[in-house]
């Protein structure tokens, strides 16, 4: 299919033309191809594969640029919300959510203050750093006899508080979700309704900052519409996949994504600082 062939059908596809003309989508199918791959990732975090999601925002900064990036998937983010809350209405740990979903609140309310004195670079550093870290903690601790810790007030809410930051600057605040949620060593399905009951509260938080801000508004909106049914079907995947998994395997995984994200991160936010 030609360049002109495509761009025709898009426009002649029901709201495919209003999309175009509102949000500046560009008609090359390379550009569709990306936000579709990331929103169906956005899915599949929100199905219980936690790290999926973060690669989303990166992923579409190749065609968009980054704030403009994640306003446009914070709909299809609070969409697949919605789905995954459902899915795990009855699996999570009411204990983490009481500290998790107050302390969240409070890192977008900093990261809203803070929009304009951090740029993406030194965000994306700190997000990648902590990951980093954390993952290398584990391994160091491989071997060692693991005991289920309780969770922690006061580390809840300093993570919580984190998480709610990061997650609002970037959409990636599972690094330090995770910093302070794995160390419990929760039932998988427990840990997966947890992550998704959390980041659903943080999301629905951000929307009244990002409009403020300009970053979410009517036409990103539509967009997003464009690109929700991809969500949904990758929500159900990462169902399936979660479910498929054995636990261990579903935290190599898990640790696995998250020290591939974290060095990404790391990565673009040093090169962006040094360029």
């Amino acid at each position: 299919m030609t360049d002109a062939t495509w761009q025709a059908a898009v426009r002649n596809w029901p709201g495919g033309l209003m999309v175009e003309q509102k949000i500046g989508m560009s008609s090359a199918p390379e550009a569709w191809v990306v936000a579709a791959i990331a929103a169906f990732l956005i899915g599949m975090a929100k199905g219980g594969l936690a790290n999926v999601g973060v690669i989303a925002v990166p992923l579409m900064s190749l065609v968009k640029p980054p704030l403009t990036a994640a306003g446009l998937l914070l709909p299809i983010y609070v969409v697949s919300d919605a789905f995954g809350v459902w899915l795990y209405r009855h699996r999570y740990s009411a204990s983490n959510l009481r500290i998790l979903i107050p302390s969240g609140f409070f890192g977008v309310l900093i990261g809203w203050l803070l929009a304009g004195q951090i740029s993406d670079a030194i965000a994306s550093v700190i997000v990648g750093f902590t990951g980093c870290g954390f993952v290398a903690v584990l391994l160091a601790r491989r071997g060692v006899p693991s005991v289920p810790r309780q969770a922690n007030v006061p580390k809840g809410w300093f993570l919580g508080v984190a998480t709610g930051f990061t997650s609002f600057l970037t959409h990636s605040g599972a690094a330090t979700f995770q910093m302070f949620v794995l160390p419990q060593r929760l039932d998988k399905t427990m840990f997966a309704g947890t992550s998704t009951l959390t980041f659903a509260a943080i999301n629905l938080f951000k929307i009244p900052s990002y409009w403020a801000l300009g970053q979410l508004s009517t036409s990103s909106v539509m967009s997003a519409l464009v690109l929700i049914p991809v969500a949904v079907a990758g929500t159900f995947a990462g169902v399936f996949a979660t479910r498929r998994l054995s636990t261990s395997w579903f935290f190599i995984l898990v640790q696995a994504m998250l020290l591939v994200v974290s060095i990404q991160l790391l990565w673009r936010g040093m090169s962006d600082i040094l360029n």
